[in-house]
């Protein structure tokens, strides 16, 4: 429950950000279509998509739809960007979570 609690909060802290597409726990295609949105209505020439811990895979797929699917030949990857965050769990233990930060820019 607590990862659950930490990935809302990062969800909202990251909500800010314009350009950002924070990946947790929702169904995939709101991640997607907010890609897909920050390109077509808000006219975004990049947009990141970021993911830590588990919804990595996630974060890797919805770029991959959002540029190879709903904005073919529009849309391409500019930069990976991997990484990880140590912080101090309830327990008092030093934990470690892996991050990813996926860029894709209008061709």
């Amino acid at each position: 429950m607590a990862e659950e609690e930490r990935e809302a909060s990062e969800e909202r802290r990251h909500a800010g950000s314009d350009n950002s597409i924070f990946i947790g726990g929702k169904p995939f295609m709101n991640y997607v279509t907010g890609v897909v949105m920050q390109f077509t209505t808000k006219g975004a020439e990049e947009v990141t998509v970021k993911a830590r811990g588990k919804f990595i895979s996630r974060a890797v797929d919805v770029s991959e739809v959002a540029a190879k699917r709903f904005l073919k030949d529009n849309v391409v990857v500019k930069g990976i960007a991997i990484d990880s965050e140590e912080f101090e769990n309830k327990e008092g233990r030093q934990v470690r979570v892996s991050t990813i930060e996926i860029t894709l820019a209008k061709k």
